[in-house]
């Protein structure tokens, strides 16, 4: 692909966790069914779990997956444990049963670190960039992993974010909030990742600045790269999602396509506000 590969048609593909090699799984129809995700390219299987290994269990039998180049979306009331199941996926906390599965490996004792090796990003809600340095600093802090010339992954971000390349030396910490996501998610692309997890990418920005936002991890997912999201914004993250898991009290709730769960009652009435 020439130029930018981040820009692409805009839209949710609405499309089932489908098996490698093409065809489409065997799913129940409904959203409260739990899609048989053997196959997809990240997986957190029946995750049962808290943080440490004498805590609470704040995961029960908790399962989140995302097939290559879709969007999946997590969502659910506050404390449903929504970003401790992403946590989970990239290592951050111990899991008593369950496991976690990358382009079918498993990978369930790797270290965070080792995961970034393997293929993962992750941009967590706070703390998310180095205020004192300058925008490019950051984006080159990104490319900690790489050993080859990172330089047409960097334009490509700029060419993603154009507002970072006008700022690229302004020092970070002067941006705007919603220019402080972009910063994060275009550090994470750095590493050239198969996967990014993103936790909260719109909180705190303007209705505007969440549009833009989303317009670009649409971008970003049509380059073929996963996108595990997890988002308050729940009907509008769920219109850009290609599969949607709701979580309550750290359970499965519901499971279906964004679009099948924005139009579930039961889903409505919870989560979305009728």
């Amino acid at each position: 692909m020439s130029g930018n590969p981040y820009q692409d048609d805009r839209g949710n593909k609405d499309r089932t966790i489908t098996k490698a090699g093409g065809g489409t799984m065997d799913t129940a129809t409904g959203t409260d069914h739990v899609m048989n995700t053997a196959n997809a390219f990240l997986i957190g299987d029946s995750m049962t779990g808290g943080y440490g290994k004498t805590g609470p269990d704040i995961l029960h039998d908790c399962t989140i997956a995302v097939n290559k180049g879709e969007i999946a979306v997590i969502v659910g009331p506050n404390g449903a444990g929504k970003s401790t199941a992403m946590k989970a996926t990239f290592g951050m906390l111990h899991l008593r049963e369950g496991s976690v599965r990358l382009d079918g490996q498993d990978i369930t004792n790797l270290s965070p670190q080792a995961r970034v090796a393997q293929g993962m990003g992750f941009v967590p809600q706070t703390s998310n960039i180095f205020t004192s340095m300058t925008v490019e600093e950051n984006l080159e802090m990104g490319a900690f992993i790489r050993t080859d010339d990172f330089r047409d992954t960097m334009a490509q971000v700029y060419d993603l974010f154009p507002i970072l390349k006008e700022k690229r030396n302004q020092a970070a910490g002067e941006l705007s909030g919603g220019q402080r996501q972009q910063v994060a998610v275009g550090r994470a692309l750095m590493t050239q990742p198969k996967v990014l997890l993103l936790d909260e990418p719109t909180a705190g920005v303007s209705p505007i600045v969440m549009d833009e936002l989303f317009d670009r991890i649409i971008e970003v997912a049509r380059t073929g790269i996963s996108i595990l999201m997890v988002e308050q914004n729940a009907r509008q993250a769920l219109e850009i999602a290609d599969k949607g898991y709701v979580l309550v009290q750290g359970a499965n709730a519901h499971t279906g396509t964004g679009k099948e769960l924005l139009a579930d009652p039961d889903v409505r009435q919870s989560f979305l506000g009728g």
